[in-house]
């Protein structure tokens, strides 16, 4: 796709949107509770049922935190999408927003960053268990490289459904549920195979997030992951566009 050099002021002005609306947001998740309260939530959570548990297997590896995480994923993850449209829209400030020249998908691009960021950072202090077993025993960088890059898609897939789910209502509780279902729903498919007929069982076994998120965890980035990973976040991040687009028809 070519453009001219007389297209490219639009061009970074369309991400220069983008930027100034995911400033904003990650600036309001700091400047009031929400980001200290879902980051110390998220480590203690985390800290508690890694700890315990990682001296019975008497192993230097970080595989227990890599299970546990997309657990804790399922509940910290709505909290922190469900208010990003619903109440924009429950306070009518979507409309304000909508009428600067700015569209839909930066709105949800902008956004969608903004709550990815901080996911990223309430990761960022898990690096302190990885410090901590490499002075125990050696240990293997390949799975964590892969585990941490597993849990960011994993994190960006979540955030991109809990956007999707705020942007069908006004009310931050009904967006937390319904967000909460649609990721469980992913999480549990490649464990539910028994109950599959046996033709639908790669299908569902593909769909299964965790189904992906083992293999890149186990270090092996494979290009069947990564595109599943980008098509389910592209494809959420167009349904939430075109859910946001619902006021104007």
């Amino acid at each position: 796709m070519k453009f001219s050099m007389k297209e490219l002021p639009i061009v970074l002005g369309k991400f220069s949107n983008v930027g100034t609306i995911f400033k904003k947001e990650l600036r309001s998740y700091f400047n009031s509770a929400v980001a200290y309260v879902v980051i110390v939530v998220f480590l203690a959570v985390v800290g508690w049922l890694y700890t315990s548990s990682m001296f019975l297997i008497n192993v230097a590896s970080l595989r227990l935190m890599f299970e546990w995480i997309p657990l804790v994923f399922l509940f910290i993850v709505p909290a922190i999408t469900m208010r990003l449209l619903a109440e924009e829209k429950k306070a009518g400030t979507i409309e304000l927003l909508t009428t600067k020249p700015l569209h839909d998908w930066e709105i949800v691009a902008g956004k969608f960053l903004a709550a990815w960021a901080l996911i990223g950072f309430a990761l960022l202090p898990t690096l302190i268990y990885y410090i901590t077993i490499a002075f125990l025993g050696e240990i293997d960088n390949g799975p964590v490289i892969g585990g941490y890059l597993g849990l960011l898609l994993m994190a960006g897939v979540y955030v991109a459904i809990g956007l999707l789910a705020s942007s069908l209502t006004e009310n931050q509780i009904v967006a937390f549920i319904v967000g909460l279902l649609l990721m469980f729903a992913f999480f549990m498919m490649d464990k539910v195979l028994i109950f599959v007929p046996d033709f639908m069982t790669s299908v569902v076994e593909y769909l299964g997030i965790d189904f992906h998120f083992s293999n890149i965890a186990r270090g092996v980035i494979d290009s069947r992951d990564v595109v599943y990973f980008g098509s389910i976040l592209g494809f959420t991040l167009y349904l939430s566009v075109v859910s946001l687009e619902r006021r104007k028809w």
